[in-house]
């Protein structure tokens, strides 16, 4: 079966009931198993492929994520397209819990993640100088007001090896470095999407406000905030496989074009 949009998930999102001629499937990937079996399927008439990220019981650290062999298999079935839903942690007042950020930018501060596909012969410099495709961006942000949802159109997103939460200290810090929200998956997901030359959006669901406001970070509370909005994110990825246009209108199809010495 071929895919054509690639959703990947964290707990929670996989709702059986939204799509139809659904099939699982295990692929094959030169970078080792992806983190489990893709569902393919209909959704609002075009193929899809889902992919839990840290797998259906949740079991694979966010430095484990084998972001390489995820990304591979969702191009391997065709996709073109990835909406990557997430949950993260707010450094700014008005970034309130339930809140949906359409991030834009990242600060990495991963230090033990493979980031790219080209390890051997070729090295290869990708330009992530605008991370998300401006496309798939527009089309999100567009949905979320229509809906007239709380969200940001704009966000920078931290992101930390985990799978510990920051210190009081980091969290000052990364507010200080003009960041908005914190969160342990983005990077290299988004980097390897664009070394595959696909496009990619992140669609973050703000579940607390970290520890710089002097509230510890609780996972309990953070899975209570993400189960009541959870229906925020469907609600985006559904529409926006209706709304996608066929033909891509970006330039993610060849992002590798001067990626080469």
């Amino acid at each position: 079966m071929q895919a054509e949009i690639g959703i990947i998930g964290g707990t929670g999102l996989y709702d059986p009931k939204l799509f139809t001629n659904a099939k699982e499937i295990s692929v094959d990937t030169p970078y080792g198993p992806p983190s489990d079996v893709i569902t393919v399927a209909e959704l609002n008439g075009r193929g899809v492929a889902f992919l839990p990220r840290h797998g259906r019981k949740h079991t694979i650290r966010p430095t484990d994520v084998n972001s390489r062999a995820n990304i591979f298999a969702l191009k391997k079935l065709g996709v073109t397209r990835i909406l990557a839903s997430s949950t993260v942690g707010s450094l700014r007042e008005e970034y309130q819990p339930g809140d949906i950020v359409f991030v834009d930018q990242f600060i990495d501060r991963t230090t033990r993640r493979e980031q790219s596909f080209y390890t051997e012969n070729r090295v290869c410099h990708i330009s992530v100088a605008e991370p998300m495709c401006p496309e798939v961006r527009r089309a999100l942000i567009a949905i979320a007001k229509d809906a007239g949802f709380r969200a940001h159109e704009t966000g920078t997103y931290v992101c930390i090896e985990g799978p510990r939460f920051s210190t009081k200290a980091e969290s000052r810090m990364y507010r200080g470095w003009g960041a908005d929200v914190v969160g342990m998956t983005l990077v290299p997901e988004c980097v390897l999407a664009r070394e595959a030359e696909l496009c990619y959006a992140s669609i973050a669901m703000v579940t607390d406000y970290d520890v710089w406001k002097e509230h510890p970070v609780c996972v309990d509370d953070i899975v209570q905030t993400m189960r009541s909005n959870i229906e925020k994110v469907k609600h985006i990825i559904v529409e926006a496989v209706k709304r996608l246009p066929k033909e891509r209108n970006c330039e993610c199809g060849s992002a590798l074009k001067n990626a080469f010495v």
